[in-house]
């Protein structure tokens, strides 16, 4: 991103903003491909449409679809969500709302409703006893000088 001008960044971000889609046209991923540098880890656009220099080895067609595969192994069946789709307030709506999150309702009495129940949440974080994580680590290492499990023959 060191060496690109300005008016590419803003182009591409121009781009993405006024067209949004989970599934964008091959026209649309190339234009994005040809404003700024591609990485590996980017799902747009995709890394087989990068000017990379293709000496390289592994070639970048080879290197995008390994860490497809692994991208998809890693979350079987499972839809990936974005940031937007965790947003139900967002103007335009998500395209596809996350896990767990209901379909904005716009009046005024459903709109507090929904702030505090947000508000009213419990923390995250895990309801395990305090002195477990105290007293179990304690407990290995006393049963360690009872038992010995390495004998010394010297």
């Amino acid at each position: 991103m060191e060496n690109i001008r300005w008016e590419q960044k803003m182009n591409a971000l121009t781009h993405i903003l006024t067209t949004p889609t989970t599934s964008p046209p091959l026209h649309s991923q190339l234009f994005i491909a040809t404003q700024i540098p591609c990485y590996l880890n980017w799902d747009y656009p995709p890394y087989l449409l990068c000017h990379q220099s293709s000496a390289a080895f592994p070639p970048p067609l080879l290197k995008w679809a390994i860490s497809r595969f692994f991208e998809r192994i890693s979350r079987p069946g499972i839809h990936q969500t974005s940031w937007r789709s965790r947003c139900p307030f967002q103007l335009p709506p998500p395209l596809v709302l996350a896990k767990g999150v209901e379909e904005a309702r716009w009046s005024e009495e459903e709109k507090r409703e929904y702030v505090w129940k947000r508000f009213t949440r419990k923390r995250l974080g895990s309801n395990v006893n305090p002195w477990i994580p105290i007293l179990l680590p304690n407990m290995l290492l006393f049963s360690l000088l009872l038992w010995d499990p390495i004998p010394y023959d010297g």
